[in-house]
């Protein structure tokens, strides 16, 4: 060391102040003019005049840069730097290595330290002023086509639960809502979104990371959002440093590239470029990976490398398995979100807790459709017709699902003129995609005409993406996904009203364009749509394409307005529908098949005239009610059949059900002899009613162990049992 940083050291020892210790750390002077003299050679070009310039110029910055860093170690600093403009440039990153290089050296880890954090507070700054803006307001349901909303003024919280049932459940993501709404509040246990990462009382471990779960729409994104609006206005969670939220659908259009865990966070965190994490820092930041389930990478946790340099270049799939599994940034928070269904893609030690969202409770769903309708008494009339319907009322246990019921009501009872009122989820969904095409006919064709101006082939376009990428599993889409259906990409956000791009481009980067519908349904109505258009125009059979009809003369004689071969082949798809749903365990096709039997009524018909070139006759409705009455005696299974009582409302049949209620409103149930059908069809009304299952009393129904098999399904769903 030379003399003049020997008298550095000793300054330091004799207790020099950590400002004036910083200010006069002269090394770097003599570190600059050094490297400045090297520059000089009889060889080189460069003269002994420009050398000098060169020198001053390099030394007048450094001094400059302890100036600054001294300014930074002060709290007024910190405290004003939301006024200030930072230069980003990389000789100031190096000034700032250099000084933290000689503090360290010089045995001043403390102050080097401090720096250090106050360096951490710029790029923090920077990165809290970025998520204000961009998660400050909310989109619901199709961004880019305006009416974004402040996200504190609609905001409503969800119910979130601790825990998990230990495993997988393979019902459909509805049928999951229908469940949970008869469950009686209070059996598991609540958690705030803010708290995710505390521990609850008794809980010693510390929280590393955290899975949620949640049907598709049932706000785990919102959630996100929220608690990074909050940690960026500085309300929660200021114990951790840096929130960096990565969304699957965005990571899959780099799975092909080869960089680091830095390189990845520069790309999309421009903010805090110039910053550089030690890998074994003591900075607390949070990655959050959400919506798991869009993810096509491999995530191979057995097979990938470990990796523990965030400089390392490798496949973004051993970037990712090395951050969940807490070999990258040990000290970093981990918050995954998913869809049921794909949890299981996380190994269970790389997990310390499991949340579920659970959609809103009753109260949270009257107070979102308060907060989305200014017009309070509309609000009134728009909740009340929701709790009239049962079907509809459940599914409001989805936030999505809430916004869709606001859009087509608000509309329908808010105007003068009134109107037919959807009461069914095929009636919700037909009007939601009339008032999304009459929008899209106002916004880009003006066009103010009372009937929705079709677009058939974009409408056809779309439901042969969501058929086709349904029985893939696949609810997001990219541009060849779009293109094997024939859509053209620029289109189809404009045309339809529902498809929604959802790209990134404030990063810059990875400008491949993903799509999504809104939510699961609508793909799953889309694709009811489209199989029944199909049929209803062109005359194709799309779930049975192989299957030749065979005609039945009787049959013929009784049908007026269709060509025999119409009907039959009708019959025929609604019956295949049947089947694929109950081919299918997971319950995919389930609301599609409530959709495309919703689809054959003639009011649903009425409003989607201008796609039809007629009217499909509604006499084989009456063979394909028959027939799922059938299968409802066939199936022992109560469970599965519930979707099949779903379709007969879808069908307005309530003949089942209605004998039942008969049964139980009289009181003569315990005495009663009772079909297949009609146990099926009790169990059906016990889950479905409004009541609460907290007690459920066996002495009121037929004493008998049958009478016990039959109605496991609603004691497995009540707190207590008799």
């Amino acid at each position: 060391m030379s003399d003049r940083s020997e008298d550095m050291v000793n300054d330091a020892k004799r207790g020099t102040s950590a400002h004036d210790k910083l200010f006069r750390l002269k090394p770097l002077m003599y570190t600059i003019q050094n490297t400045c003299k090297a520059f000089y050679h009889p060889r080189r070009a460069i003269a002994v005049d420009e050398r000098m310039v060169l020198e001053e110029k390099i030394i007048t910055f450094v001094k400059n840069e302890l100036k600054r860093f001294k300014r930074m170690l002060s709290v007024d600093y910190q405290e004003n730097f939301e006024s200030k403009e930072e230069d980003e440039s990389e000789a100031r990153e190096g000034a700032l290595k250099m000084a933290l290089h000689f503090l360290r050296n010089m045995k001043q880890s403390d102050i080097a330290d401090k720096l250090q954090l106050s360096e951490l507070v710029v790029y923090q700054t920077k990165l809290k002023r970025h998520f204000k803006n961009k998660y400050q307001s909310v989109f619901e349901g199709i961004p880019n086509q305006g009416g974004s909303a402040l996200l504190k003024n609609i905001y409503t919280d969800v119910y979130i639960t601790e825990g998990e049932s230990g495993k997988v459940n393979e019902e459909h993501e509805v049928r999951q809502i229908e469940s949970r709404s008869k469950r009686p509040a209070g059996q598991e246990t609540s958690i705030r979104c803010s708290d995710i990462f505390k521990p609850l009382p008794g809980q010693d471990k510390p929280i590393r990371s955290v899975v949620t779960k949640g049907v598709a729409g049932i706000g785990k994104t919102v959630s996100v959002q929220k608690f990074i609006l909050d940690w960026a206005e500085g309300k929660e969670n200021q114990d951790i440093h840096f929130i960096f939220p990565l969304l699957f659908r965005e990571l899959n259009l780099m799975k092909t590239d080869q960089l680091s865990l830095m390189d990845l966070l520069y790309h999309f965190f421009t903010e805090i470029k110039q910053f550089t994490f030690p890998s074994q820092g003591k900075y607390k930041a949070l990655f959050i990976f959400d919506c798991l389930d869009e993810c096509r990478l491999q995530l191979d946790f057995q097979k990938n490398e470990s990796l523990t340099d965030v400089t390392k270049v490798t496949s973004l799939d051993v970037l990712l398995t090395n951050v969940i599994k807490g070999n990258l940034l040990p000290s970093a928070l981990l918050w995954i979100t998913t869809r049921p269904a794909a949890a299981n893609q996380i190994p269970p030690d790389c997990v310390d807790r499991v949340t579920e969202v659970q959609g809103f409770n009753d109260p949270q769903k009257e107070e979102y459709f308060r907060k989305r309708i200014s017009d309070q008494t509309l609000a009134s009339n728009v909740f009340s017709h929701i709790k009239s319907s049962r079907s509809l009322h459940i599914m409001c246990h989805i936030p999505v699902f809430c916004w869709i019921a606001a859009t087509v009501l608000r509309v329908i009872l808010g105007s003068s003129g009134g109107g037919h009122i959807p009461k069914t989820l095929t009636e919700m969904y037909t009007y939601f995609l009339i008032f999304q095409t009459k929008q899209r006919s106002s916004k880009f064709e003006n066009v103010h005409d009372l009937d929705p101006q079709w677009n058939q082939e974009v409408i056809l376009g779309l439901g042969k993406l969501a058929y086709e990428q349904l029985e893939k599993g696949h609810l997001i889409f990219y541009d060849e996904d779009l293109k094997e259906c024939g859509i053209d990409v620029r289109e189809a956000a404009v045309c339809s009203g529902i498809c929604s791009q959802i790209f990134r481009e404030e990063s810059g980067l990875y400008q491949g364009k993903v799509f999504c519908l809104v939510h699961l349904s609508v793909q799953e109505y889309l694709a009811a749509l489209y199989v029944f258009l199909m049929m209803a125009v062109e005359g194709k059979d799309i779930i049975s394409r192989h299957q030749a009809p065979e005609k039945s003369n009787k049959l013929w004689k009784r049908i007026l307005n269709l060509p025999p071969s119409m009907e039959e082949s009708m019959i025929i798809l609604q019956k295949s529908a049947v089947a694929k749903a109950f081919e299918h365990e997971d319950g995919r096709f389930d609301l599609f098949l409530r959709f495309l039997l919703g689809l054959s009524l003639e009011s649903n018909q009425t409003v989607l005239h201008g796609l039809l070139q007629r009217r499909q006759n509604q006499m084989g409705n009456e063979e394909t009610i028959s027939f799922i009455k059938a299968k409802i005696r066939e199936v022992p299974s109560s469970e599965r059949v519930i979707n099949l009582f779903h379709c007969l409302n879808e069908l307005k049949d309530h003949s089942l059900v209605e004998e039942v209620q008969k049964l139980l409103s009289t009181g003569t149930l315990s005495g009663a002899k009772l079909s297949p059908a009609q146990w099926s069809a009790l169990v059906f009304v016990l889950l479905t009613s409004e009541q609460k299952l907290d007690e459920f009393d066996l002495k009121k129904y037929i004493r008998s162990d049958e009478c016990l098999l039959r109605l496991q399904p609603v004691v497995e769903e009540s707190q207590k049992a008799q």
